[in-house]
C-alpha cells in the first residue's frame, strides 16, 4: 500500500510521514501533493492571528475541545501551529503541542507545530502544503495558528477561508494594533481576556475602527465581521465563536465567495510553485554566477541594482 494510500485511509503515522516529507520538500513530498489533491477542497480552513500574548494557542485549544465534546455531530480537527525559528541558532520552540497536550489521545485532533524558518508573514513557506496534506487525510476544520507577530501578519487571509483576528486588552498600544492591516482580513474579532478591566472599551474601540460594509444587494448583504468576548482559559464565549465560524462558512458558500477565495488561494499556490520553478531553472541555466557578477558590479557601485536586474533578464532571454 502507498503512503497516499494508507493516509487516505486514516493511518495518522503515514499522515505524520506525509507531512515532514512535503515540509521537507522532498521528492517524494512533491509526488504526494500530486497523489492527494484530487481529495482536498473539503475542509474549512480556519486562521487565527494576532499580536503576540492574546492567546491564540488557548482559543485554538478551547474550540477543539468545543467542536469534540460539545458539537453535534463532532468535527475532525486539525491544527497547524506555526512557531518562530530564531534568527541566530535557526531553532524554534514548537511549545503549542505542550499548551495544547489536554487534547492528546483523541483520535479525532491532530497537532502539527512547524518552524516559520525565516519565512515572514505570520506562516512558514509550507504551511499551505502541510494545510493541503491535511485536508486530503479528512478533517473537517483544519485551525492555521500564526506566529504572532502583529500587522504585517497578513498572509493567513490568502490562505484560509476564515480569519479569526484576536485582541486582548492591555497589551499596550492599543491604538497602534487597529491600524490598517491586520483588522482588514478579519472575518471575526475575538476581544479575549474580557475578564480584564477594559475588555468592553476595546471591543467598542474595534466597533469604532472596524471598515463598515455596504450591502451587495438586496438580496445579499455583505459580511459584517461580529466582535466576540471570550475567556478562553476558561472556556467562556467559545461557543459563540464556533457559530460565528460556521455562519462564516454558510455565508462564503450561499454567495460563491468560498470559490472565489479558493480560487485566490489556488492561484497564489500556483504562483509561488512557478517562483520556484522559475529560479531553480534559472539557477540551472547558469545564473547565480551571474547573479554573483552582477552583485560584485553593484557594490562597485558601477551600477545600479535596477541596471543589474535588467541585465540578468537580457542575457537569461537571449539563451538557447
Amino acid at each position: 500500500m502507498s503512503l497516499a494510500q494508507a493516509l487516505l485511509q486514516g493511518d495518522r503515522r503515514a499522515l505524520s510521514r506525509a507531512l515532514t516529507w512535503v515540509e521537507n520538500a522532498t521528492p517524494e513530498g512533491e509526488e504526494l501533493l500530486q497523489a492527494l489533491f484530487p481529495h482536498t477542497g473539503r475542509a474549512h480552513l480556519v486562521g487565527i492571528t494576532g499580536p503576540p500574548g492574546v492567546g491564540k494557542s488557548t482559543l485554538v485549544n478551547q474550540l477543539a475541545r468545543y467542536y469534540r465534546k460539545d458539537h453535534t455531530p463532532p468535527k475532525t480537527v486539525a491544527i497547524v501551529a506555526v512557531d518562530p525559528t530564531s534568527p541566530f541558532t535557526g531553532g524554534a520552540l514548537l511549545g503549542d503541542r505542550i499548551r495544547m497536550r489536554d487534547l492528546a489521545g483523541d483520535p479525532g485532533v491532530f497537532i502539527r507545530s512547524m518552524a516559520s524558518r525565516g519565512a515572514v508573514g505570520g506562516l512558514a513557506w509550507a504551511t499551505g502544503r502541510v494545510a493541503q496534506v491535511l485536508d486530503a487525510a479528512g478533517f473537517d476544520l483544519i485551525f492555521i495558528e500564526t506566529v504572532g507577530t502583529g500587522q504585517a501578519e497578513v498572509d493567513i487571509a490568502r490562505l484560509a477561508h476564515t480569519v479569526v483576528v484576536v485582541q486582548a486588552p492591555g497589551l499596550g498600544d492599543e491604538v497602534q494594533a487597529l491600524k490598517a492591516g491586520i483588522l482588514e482580513i478579519a472575518d471575526i474579532l475575538v476581544v479575549n481576556k474580557a475578564d480584564r478591566p477594559g475588555a468592553a472599551e476595546m471591543a467598542r474601540t474595534l466597533a469604532q475602527w472596524l471598515p463598515k460594509v455596504e450591502g451587495e444587494g438586496e438580496e445579499e448583504p455583505s459580511w459584517q465581521p461580529p466582535i466576540l468576548l471570550t475567556t478562553a482559559l476558561r472556556g467562556q464565549g467559545i461557543p459563540e465563536v464556533a457559530r460565528a465560524l460556521e455562519a462564516h462558512r454558510a455565508f462564503l458558500q450561499r454567495t460563491g465567495l468560498w470559490q472565489a477565495r479558493e480560487r485566490d488561494r489556488l492561484e497564489a499556490e500556483i504562483r509561488e510553485c512557478l517562483r520556484e520553478a522559475l529560479w531553480q531553472a534559472w539557477e540551472v541555466r547558469g545564473g547565480r554566477e551571474r547573479l554573483e557578477a552582477m552583485v560584485q558590479a553593484v557594490l562597485q557601485r558601477k551600477m545600479a541594482p535596477q541596471d543589474a536586474v535588467r541585465r540578468l533578464l537580457e542575457t537569461t532571454s537571449a539563451q538557447p
